[in-house]
């Protein structure tokens, strides 16, 4: 029987996607797997050069590798791991095969593409396994983080022009993970032109997709002090002392605080630009 809520049973599983951490012992059989992938490799794709390629990873032995580059334990508990990739490298062949012009490792709008095609596969994939009672969730520090993106060449003995892009686990879930709440129409979509929110509006947005979250604290807790030396570096010492008392005075980190002030760092997450930069060059990419 048809559930109210949603007129199909596609909109309800993608309503009621989750990110799965933790994965029973029931195996992702060969057969299953291909018909994920083959639905993945069906994805839209810019010309429809398909500039991607995944990679399947069941090796136990790979996975704890995996672990110990992102710190994310789940990932040796997934059946299966997906590595997928932006795939110049099978484009230039070809093209010098069939003796055809190729730059593509040189240009933006190729580059940029090509990421776009590889995530729209992936999630592609990820709808697929949902539909199929498989979860699955995204760690997306095999690109952002350099350690991790320096050591995948190795790794996977990726030749130059294949870029590691994101890392997808999967398998079937222990527990069914709880849906999360996310931003409402009212913020996210715009009709005809940008509306820009009033401070209320994007403060009420806040409230009802993270219910208040926040961190309590004491008066002397470490963490005002580091997000106090975060906001100084970023927004200097007068902002800092004032996020610094008001969080004091309050008694507790924000949700957005948290975010950008302890876990995405703002003070470090752009010292990670030259060095993945670098490394994106010594993958073969000239675009940067």
């Amino acid at each position: 029987m048809k559930d109210s809520k949603y007129p199909n049973e596609t909109i309800r599983i993608l309503n009621e996607r989750a990110s799965v951490r933790r994965f029973s012992d029931r195996p992702v059989t060969d057969e299953t797997l291909n018909e994920i992938l083959e639905s993945g490799l069906h994805a839209a794709s810019g010309g429809n050069l398909q500039p991607f390629s995944i990679i399947k990873i069941r090796d136990k032995g790979v996975m704890e590798e995996l672990v110990k580059l992102g710190n994310q334990a789940f990932i040796k508990t997934a059946p299966v791991n997906l590595l997928f990739c932006i795939d110049f490298y099978r484009l230039r062949r070809i093209a010098e095969i069939e003796k055809a012009p190729f730059s593509a490792t040189d240009s933006f709008a190729h580059f940029f593409i090509a990421f776009e095609d590889t995530m729209i596969a992936a999630q592609t994939v990820s709808t697929a396994c949902d539909s199929l009672g498989i979860g699955s969730v995204y760690i997306g520090t095999i690109f952002t983080d350099p350690d991790s993106l320096a050591s995948c060449r190795d790794l996977f003995e990726l030749p130059d022009g294949v870029l590691p892009v994101v890392l997808l686990s999967l398998g079937y879930p222990e527990v069914k993970p709880p849906v999360r709440k996310k931003y409402g129409k009212d913020i996210m979509v715009h009709d005809e032109k940008y509306h820009i929110p009033s401070d209320d509006e994007l403060i009420q947005a806040v409230a009802e997709k993270y219910e208040e979250q926040r961190l309590e604290v004491s008066e002397d807790d470490e963490r005002i002090d580091i997000i106090g030396e975060v906001c100084e570096e970023v927004e200097g010492r007068e902002f800092a002392e004032e996020v610094v008392q008001e969080i004091r005075k309050r008694g507790y980190i924000s949700t957005f605080q948290y975010r950008f002030g302890l876990h995405y760092r703002a003070d470090q997450m752009p010292k990670k630009n030259k060095e993945l930069i670098k490394l994106i060059r010594e993958y073969g990419f000239r675009v940067f």
